[in-house]
């Protein structure tokens, strides 16, 4: 059933219905209850509207009204951005507060893990899948075989490797993350050091036995390295809490009618 279309005032200011059905398209509900990407919308287009009308009572510059309206929508974002420049105060961010931050979590400032790795590829197009069929039929003949005798890895990856490495027994060397499909990378965390994995990963580049050879677990990076990390963390975050904290305050003292607004909205409504 769709939602009852209503327009929402603001301070006396209208969004029309019309206004608020085109913004639904920027938001998602679950599946059988649209009123809720409705609601959503509505509060989105309230929370924009209470931001421009109160940088025009700063005196800000508005927006000529003889553009089209991709344009008035741009130079409203920017009387936006203008007004929060002047009326948002965060805290402020200093060295005391990001040795604190590093102390309380330091596991979150680790360097990343470092992999040696061994892998017999049978490659397949993406898109063929009578291909990757074949593959998995025979990746598992073949896993069965090398699991039952794992020195006979690097014969095999020789032997039936379609990756480059194959000359080399099938070792790739030192991986890093983003070095690898995310399905490869996934299972090298998964295993110890001379274990292969129990079952072919599929990737994009086709089916994989795997065999870890090696792993460097990243050290904690020192609080030199990531103070600047940190203190960038920190300050979004400290805008962020600013930023909802004063959209808190207009709501508490606009007139709204047409839809209810939550005391914690924020930008991103």
């Amino acid at each position: 059933m769709e939602p009852v279309l209503s327009d929402v005032i603001v301070n006396s200011e209208t969004i029309p219905s019309a206004q608020i059905a085109a913004e639904v398209q920027n938001h998602t509900a679950p599946p059988g209850n649209p009123a809720l990407a409705w609601q959503a919308a509505a509060r989105a287009l309230v929370v924009r509207t209470l931001l421009l009308q109160a940088a025009k009572r700063l005196g800000l510059q508005s927006a000529s009204r003889n553009v089209d309206r991709s344009r008035e929508e741009t130079r409203d974002d920017a009387l936006i951005h203008a007004y929060l420049d002047t009326a948002l105060t965060p805290d402020p961010v200093n060295d005391e507060d990001c040795t604190h931050a590093y102390a309380a979590h330091p596991q979150q400032y680790r360097a990343p893990d470092l992999f040696e790795a061994s892998h017999i590829l049978l490659a397949v197009n993406p898109n063929d899948n009578a291909a990757r069929q074949h593959a998995r039929q025979a990746g598992e003949k073949l896993l069965k075989i090398i699991l039952a005798d794992p020195d006979s890895f690097a014969h095999h990856a020789k032997k039936s490797s379609d990756c480059p490495s194959a000359a080399e027994g099938g070792r790739l060397g030192q991986i890093g993350k983003g070095d690898t499909a995310e399905e490869f990378e996934a299972v090298l965390a998964t295993l110890a050091a001379g274990e292969i994995h129990p079952a072919l990963v599929e990737t994009r580049y086709g089916v994989h036995i795997i065999r870890l050879d090696k792993k460097a677990e990243g050290q904690i990076l020192p609080f030199k390295a990531v103070h600047k990390q940190i203190q960038q963390a920190l300050e979004k975050t400290a805008w962020a809490k600013a930023a909802r904290d004063l959209v808190a305050g207009l709501i508490r003292t606009a007139e709204i009618a047409g839809i209810d607004m939550p005391s914690d909205a924020s930008l991103s409504q």
